[in-house]
């Protein structure tokens, strides 16, 4: 019974575990409580269902009782995560701006892992720790690892081979990350899959530091059939505060192949039943009928049953019927012209986000297709539409 009870956290949306499944299940076996942590630096406000495979095995920690702590990366956050980057940053953040980022990601999480109630995870800042190193511990820090074993890290060798610049500033970032562990002492370090490299260094300096194991579970990257990260869709972050409707229907627009995988990743749906979506599919069943029960299972998770309900109807009556929403967000702008407007009413992350869906035809002004001169007058009011999805009342001022 008890290895059936730890079957799902040691297997489910796990891609390893190390040293091993194996030993890992032997000391759950033990009765023995587990600290354990994931960190989220945060450079953007956003937490999107990228980071919910992690957070999802938070949660599942913590409803066996076991220690978790949410760690946010306003101190490892200045030096730069190069993990996934395929060139140095342009920009690095300052402690002040990582912690303004930062200041919604308890109630973002919060829509997953509990922060009160029985066993409540503890939220945790590696800047108290890390802006407090001296000269001596960051060299004694530096003095467990060589310099051979830094850069053999994939992203590294590649860039070598591309003739990109490694800054010193990044390449430190491991170490960094690294003393986390040791600074909380933890037995297990919870990430994705593309943060393997710096959490095997934080268990090499546990056992150098504390001479004690730390286990590390990496979780798979929801990506698409290109290798695609899987947390944006049409130049928008997939935030876990998403409206309801917005995010049911920006769900609906990720690529089918994923679907398997998101249920098995960031939803409470039971295996058994994940595994016959999956013949059906694989049977070639229509997969759009599953995408929307994975939107709708998000989208209650992370909000409620009846905003589920109505998210999904509003997807129905707009994509499937191809009607305007009964309800549409009226919004006042300053902005004239229309690649700033669709930045204002968040509409797009960024102008060339904007300027990419208006070159693509997807924005209409009163149903008719934008060009990307469009100008607009103070008193104008009018419905825009951006993809099939967003609608606004606007009026300029």
């Amino acid at each position: 019974m008890e290895k059936e009870k730890f079957e799902e956290i040691l297997t489910r949306g796990v891609a390893n575990v190390y040293p091993s499944k194996e030993a890992l299940e032997k000391v759950l076996l033990s009765g023995k409580k587990l600290k354990l942590y994931q960190g989220f630096d945060p450079t953007g406000i956003k937490l999107h269902i990228g980071h919910m495979a992690g957070l999802q095995k938070l949660k599942q920690w913590q409803n066996l009782g076991h220690e978790v702590i949410f760690l946010i990366g306003d101190g490892t956050g200045q030096a730069g995560d190069p993990s996934g980057k395929a060139r140095s940053r342009d920009k690095y953040l300052t402690n002040k701006e990582l912690r303004e980022n930062a200041k919604d990601y308890v109630m973002q999480a919060g829509r997953i892992v509990k922060f009160d109630g029985p066993n409540p995870a503890k939220i945790l800042y590696n800047g108290e720790w890390l802006n407090k190193l001296g000269l001596v511990d960051i060299l004694n820090i530096a003095d467990n690892f060589t310099l051979q074993q830094l850069e053999e890290r994939d992203l590294y060798v590649k860039r070598k081979k591309d003739g990109a610049p490694i800054n010193m500033r990044e390449f430190l970032y491991p170490l960094l990350q690294a003393y986390d562990s040791v600074a909380m002492e933890v037995d297990l370090e919870l990430g994705g899959d593309d943060q393997t490299f710096n959490m095997l260094c934080g268990r090499d300096l546990v056992k150098k530091m504390l001479g004690k194991e730390k286990f590390v579970m990496t979780t798979p990257l929801l990506t698409d059939a290109t290798g695609k990260k899987i947390g944006k869709t049409e130049g928008n972050v997939i935030a876990l505060d998403s409206a309801p409707n917005d995010f049911f229907g920006m769900i609906m627009s990720l690529p089918d192949e994923v679907i398997v995988s998101c249920f098995e990743y960031i939803t409470d749906v039971d295996m058994s039943e994940i595994e016959q979506i999956k013949n059906e599919i694989d049977g070639g069943s229509n997969p759009m009928k599953f995408k929307k029960r994975l939107a709708f299972e998000l989208t209650k998770a992370l909000n409620d049953e009846i905003s589920a309900r109505k998210a999904q109807e509003n997807f129905e009556n707009v994509f499937s019927k191809k009607e305007m929403p009964e309800q549409i967000e009226e919004k006042e702008v300053d902005s004239k012209n229309i690649i700033d407007l669709i930045v204002e009413i968040s509409f797009a992350g960024s102008k060339s986000d904007a300027r990419r869906l208006l070159e693509q035809g997807g924005v209409k002004i009163d149903d008719k297709v934008a060009g990307i001169e469009k100008i607009f007058k103070t008193g104008d009011s009018f419905v825009i539409r951006v993809g099939k999805l967003k609608f606004a009342r606007v009026t300029v001022r």
